[in-house]
């Protein structure tokens, strides 16, 4: 289910999209103020799609979408009684993908949404064999690189290669040998390597051994997604 924020000092408004949205099945956020909306995506960056009015009391939807443009990648769109050219070129240079006009037909919001939503489903299908999240822990296959909390970390080819098997497996219990013969290949270097690089693996990312388990007399498993909310 697609989460979206509507933000929007006219109460009526936001809870006309709100009731329309949530009819199509959506989880909607609402809040009627800038300095709310920051509070609430800095508690939960997780959206799918923002709506965003313009004309609001404090920061205006132009300054609160160059802020959430630092914090999150999900599509903003506008939805303003300021509907001038120049109005849609400015937003669109801070970071909207898209405007539409007050006073709007509802339902036309709707399909802009689902549209918008369409497309980032069609490109995380694309990325998606190449990104695996899980917890606070990213790793990004293309480029070899390593994330924890958003904050990039350094570790070397082969520990990449390790953890993103792991990760690849999650919830499976992996023996040694199957990562071995995975990373190194059957008739390169030792077994043992492959607790050396899970050792250094957690000395960089997982100290508490929060997401890389050891199963005795067995092997290692990096627990499944949401997995970890049950510790």
């Amino acid at each position: 289910m697609a989460k979206i924020l509507i933000v929007d000092d006219e109460q009526d408004i936001a809870e006309l999209i709100s009731d329309a949205l949530m009819d199509e099945n959506y989880e909607t956020v609402v809040k009627n103020n800038s300095a709310d909306a920051i509070k609430e995506i800095e508690k939960n960056p997780a959206f799918d799609l923002i709506l965003l009015d313009i004309m609001m009391p404090g920061m205006s939807g132009t300054e609160l979408c160059s802020y959430i443009r630092k914090k999150v990648n999900c599509p903003i769109i506008f939805v303003s009684a300021k509907s001038s050219t120049l109005d849609k070129l400015v937003g669109f240079e801070i970071g909207a993908d898209d405007y539409i006009a007050k006073p709007f037909d509802i339902y036309e919001l709707v399909a802009r949404v689902k549209a918008h939503l369409r497309r980032e489903n069609r490109l995380k299908i694309i990325t998606d064999e190449n990104i695996i999240e899980i917890g606070e822990i990213k790793v990004i296959k293309e480029s070899y690189e390593v994330y924890k909390n958003n904050k990039r970390i350094d570790i070397s080819t082969r520990e990449f290669e390790v953890l993103y098997y792991l990760m690849k497996n999650s919830g499976i219990v992996l023996t040694k040998e199957q990562i071995f013969e995975s990373v190194w290949g059957k008739d390169y270097g030792e077994i043992s390597t492959v607790a050396v690089h899970i050792k250094s693996i957690r000395n960089k990312l997982d100290k508490e051994e929060k997401y890389i388990k050891t199963v005795w007399g067995v092997g290692y498993k990096f627990i499944k997604e949401r997995e970890y909310d049950k510790k």
